[in-house]
């Protein structure tokens, strides 16, 4: 099986390398994206709020705070935190809390997951270089190449063709699945943050307010 891999690899020319690096680029991309969007900065948006919500209803905001503590790498306690720190400070303030903590937390979020689909698209275009390539180079044996030679470099050019194809797909399928899973779970954790963000401003204003009266 190996040797199989390693034929295809070496009959595909020399964009089977740039193709290569293609894919540890992407492997490593979506790594580093599953690790920190699936288990640093993704919470159990709906569950957190609720004990949030009961913490505040409670006037009990240094609880409130401490939960937020209990996950410090998730995006939405630390936005949500933010505007607890500032929930005696009046509107305002807890207002541009949480929007200088969304401005913050949401790039790392969302940052690297589009580059998954610039290396696919990159493969693709590496995989059909070489096929264009390659077509080039058997067209060209067709016509220099003696009778003897030509069905034998017409073989190996044809390689370079269909191999880098099949290649820069391999690449880019799983690069593009990965890209569309990670989008929708980017934007799943963004979405929460700013709903329940606007949720508890919300929360605090009218937790002042009746304070007040």
């Amino acid at each position: 099986m190996m040797g199989q891999i390693a034929d295809f690899y070496i009959k595909g020319g020399m964009f089977m390398h740039p193709i290569a690096l293609c894919s540890v680029v992407g492997l490593g991309l979506i790594i580093e994206r599953f690790i920190f969007l699936f288990f640093k900065y993704n919470i159990n948006g709906k569950a957190f709020m609720a004990q949030i919500q009961k913490l505040v209803m409670a006037n009990n905001i240094d609880r409130a705070i401490k939960l937020c503590n209990a996950a410090p790498a998730a995006a939405l306690p630390k936005v949500i935190k933010a505007g607890l720190a500032r929930a005696n400070k009046g509107p305002t303030a807890i207002a541009n809390a949480l929007e200088e903590t969304q401005l913050e937390v949401l790039p790392k979020v969302q940052k690297r997951t589009n580059q998954l689909s610039a290396v696919a698209n990159v493969a693709t275009m590496l995989g059909l270089l070489g096929t264009i390539f390659g077509l080039i180079q058997a067209f060209a044996a067709l016509d220099k190449a003696s009778a003897d030679e030509k069905a034998k470099k017409l073989a190996e050019y044809i390689s370079v063709a269909l191999n880098t194809t099949a290649f820069g797909l391999v690449v880019a399928i799983p690069c593009l699945s990965a890209h569309a899973v990670l989008s929708y779970l980017t934007k799943k954790i963004v979405d929460e943050v700013e709903e329940y963000a606007l949720k508890l401003e919300h929360m605090l204003t009218n937790r002042m307010r009746s304070q007040q009266r």
